[in-house]
């Protein structure tokens, strides 16, 4: 099996003696170099990344990784077990010049959408949100790179309805970042639109969480860090074609000026939504973003977010669940996330989730009036954005169930995992 040699920064001796030590549902051995030399227990991966974790929690913060058996995808899985929130922590990798090169771009991408994702709610505005994003996009495209950030009342003015009602309530102002990434012609077509839920802290609204809800929920913009590391690693990858983004930037919290249950919001193209829950807010920034991906005329509109609690209770936390009309596009999603070691699962998407959230005064609800918006809540919650999706487009909507830890697990450290940034990266390389 694979090997690993390990620089003790904690003065961890890993000798001839160390007995076999059971982690997890791993049994892992190491020789008298401190190299791993037998790792058993079926999923090799899944194990591997167990073993990276439990070794991080003996307080190891430097590892060097040696030996033929270790490709890209296990050296992968390694560096997102032993990650952590905090800094501080360094892996050697090994391989080709070609699997070391990669490795880093994912370690670039990982890092900047890590850190984007765990960052304070106070720090992060949703303002801040998009330009930060931005930036370093610019920064990784140049001048394939153009953009501009509506923000505040000028939502209004062009008609982005559900990111201004979210975000009105904060002193902080919505915003929507639209970002063109054209390496072609000024006239080239988008090959793809990519949508991303923006939510730089979640209260619930006049819908409240409760406090240990609460906590969590920086990490509620998740979805906009996912799609934009995931452009910004295929662009770092040589991408040829034109993208364009979109992130649904705002606050969801209370105020004299915050939407209330019960309000209308008459979308731009002319669906009206009642809101009974302000909980749900998601959905209604992304009808939004899903409505400017759509006028690209992109044939391919993929958007990530972290919406529903269903799709958790569904898949949970080792999964992001995926939706989409067309049976193609979800064989496509499962087939790259294969190839990089990453677990998409498709639920349900019907014509009829469009119509599972009635409302007697608008031609929809954001959510069922019952607690967690009843049965099949992610799949309701799909066909209510499905409202939006132009009909000539392929459309996958990714429910990010695997984007955030609240604490350690036996996988990942606390905090984001950036777990489906690869697979929208090759769905956009195509």
């Amino acid at each position: 099996m694979s090997e690993l040699k390990v620089t003790e920064v904690m003065r961890v001796e890993l000798t001839k003696d160390t007995p076999a030590a059971h982690w997890g549902k791993a049994d892992v051995t190491f020789n008298a170099e401190g190299a791993l030399v037998h790792l058993g227990g079926g999923d090799e991966l899944r194990q591997i990344q167990m073993a990276a974790r439990k070794l991080r929690n003996q307080g190891i913060s430097t590892v060097a990784l040696a030996g033929a058996l270790w490709d890209l995808n296990s050296q992968w899985v390694f560096a997102q077990g032993f990650a952590t929130a905090k800094p501080g922590y360094k892996i050697q990798w090994c391989g080709d010049d070609a699997v070391q090169a990669e490795l880093q771009r994912r370690l670039e991408v990982a890092t900047f959408a890590r850190q984007l994702i765990n960052d304070t709610p106070e720090n992060l505005s949703p303002v801040k949100l998009a330009q930060q994003a931005a930036k370093w996009l610019a920064d990784i495209g140049g001048a394939k790179v153009s953009y501009r950030i509506i923000e505040g009342e000028a939502l209004l003015e062009e008609q982005w309805i559900g990111i201004h009602a979210v975000g009105r309530g904060s002193e902080r102002p919505p915003a929507m970042l639209e970002l063109d990434f054209n390496p072609l012609s000024a006239d080239a077509p988008v090959s793809v639109a990519l949508v991303g839920k923006g939510i730089t802290f979640d209260s619930g609204g006049y819908s409240i969480k409760a406090s240990e809800g609460m906590l969590g929920m920086k990490c509620d913009m998740g979805g906009a860090a996912t799609v934009t590391a995931a452009l910004g690693l295929a662009i770092k990858s040589g991408l040829n074609k034109r993208v364009k983004l979109f992130l649904c930037c705002a606050e969801n919290l209370i105020s004299g000026r915050a939407y209330k249950l019960g309000d209308i919001l008459t979308y731009k193209n002319g669906v009206t939504v009642e809101v009974v829950n302000t909980d749900a807010e998601g959905r209604l920034v992304l009808a939004d973003g899903l409505q400017a991906a759509s006028a690209t005329g992109a044939p391919f509109i993929i958007d990530a977010a972290t919406l529903t609690g269903a799709a958790v209770m569904a898949v949970g936390s080792n999964y992001n669940a995926i939706f989409s009309p067309q049976t193609e596009v979800l064989q496509l999603a499962q087939q790259k996330a294969s190839t990089v070691a990453e677990r998409v699962w498709p639920l349900p998407l019907d014509p009829w989730h469009k119509d599972m959230c009635p409302s007697a005064y608008a031609d929809t609800a954001n959510s069922r009036p019952v607690k967690g918006g009843g049965a099949g809540g992610a799949s309701n919650a799909a066909g209510f954005l499905w409202r939006f999706v132009s009909p000539e487009a392929k459309w996958l909507h990714v429910d990010l169930a695997a984007a955030f830890e609240d604490s350690a697990s036996a996988l990942w450290g606390a905090g984001a995992t950036t777990h489906g940034v690869l697979t929208i990266s090759e769905l956009i390389k195509g």
